[in-house]
């Protein structure tokens, strides 16, 4: 008697429970994994200027609460990019001649990590975006009210800017700092990021919002971090930038949220 040949039944695909602290990745449909992720749990904090002396737009001081959310346990790098770009037949940004691989992406426009954003969330099935200001600064923060996670100075190699008193004259891999107290990597320092929230001179609430607007070429879209060019004061949790969506550089990246 010709016997069929079983089919060995495939591993269930178990939920990813979303505990804080907890790192997963998502699945790709079409093979490997997604960025590492963090889990965040939801909570309230005073967002902006909380020590005096930052900028204006740093202001007023206001209490903000998130909901739970997951963020990049680090930028999202070239080889993550490359895949997307190779996927979608989109250009691969320059990298100027410091190494792909593990460093943080860079030369990307807002429009470019929306569209990344866009083709994770196709390819897992869940909700992948730029984080809103709120949850950048409130990842940044970790619980912390200092000018950076670690203290209220700068220090020695602590972060990757061009007084930081580290070694690195361009991007570093991410990751070769230490993590905060969330275990998120690189959130001051080393490449700006791109937010989904409009830039606005002083605080009105759009900070905690995503822009669901068509975006125009006129448009502010809020940065943080601060990069590896510029310096630490300009990388404290509290500072912004606003730029152009078009806008890229060597020094501007971006992070992922997933809801």
């Amino acid at each position: 008697m010709l016997l069929t040949p079983s089919v060995p039944t495939p591993p269930p695909v178990l939920p990813i429970i979303a505990v804080p602290g907890k790192v997963f990745r998502d699945r790709l449909r079409n093979g490997g994994e997604g960025p590492e992720m963090v889990w965040i749990g939801g909570g309230s904090f005073r967002m902006g200027d909380l020590q005096g002396g930052g900028e204006s737009d740093e202001k007023p001081v206001h209490r903000v609460t998130v909901k739970r959310f997951a963020m990049g346990r680090y930028e999202v790098t070239f080889a993550e990019y490359d895949k997307f770009a190779e996927a979608t037949g989109r250009s691969k940004p320059d990298d100027r001649g410091w190494g792909r691989g593990n460093r943080p992406v860079i030369n990307v426009s807002w429009h470019d990590a929306t569209a990344y954003a866009k083709w994770l969330s196709q390819q897992t099935g869940e909700q992948y975006r730029l984080p809103t200001e709120a949850e950048w600064e409130y990842s940044a923060r970790a619980g912390t009210k200092t000018k950076y996670w670690w203290g209220n100075e700068i220090g020695s190699n602590k972060a990757n800017c061009w007084s930081c008193g580290d070694s690195f004259t361009n991007t570093a891999p991410v990751g070769s700092f230490e993590a905060n107290p969330f275990g998120l990597y690189d959130m001051l320092g080393n490449v700006w990021e791109w937010t989904c929230s409009q830039y606005e001179g002083k605080y009105k609430g759009k900070e905690q919002q995503c822009m669901n607007k068509k975006i125009n070429k006129n448009n502010n879209l809020s940065l943080r971090g601060g990069s590896w060019g510029i310096d630490a004061t300009r990388m404290r949790s509290a500072d912004r930038d606003g730029r152009r969506p078009t806008n890229r550089g060597g020094g501007v990246g971006f992070r992922l949220a997933r809801l």
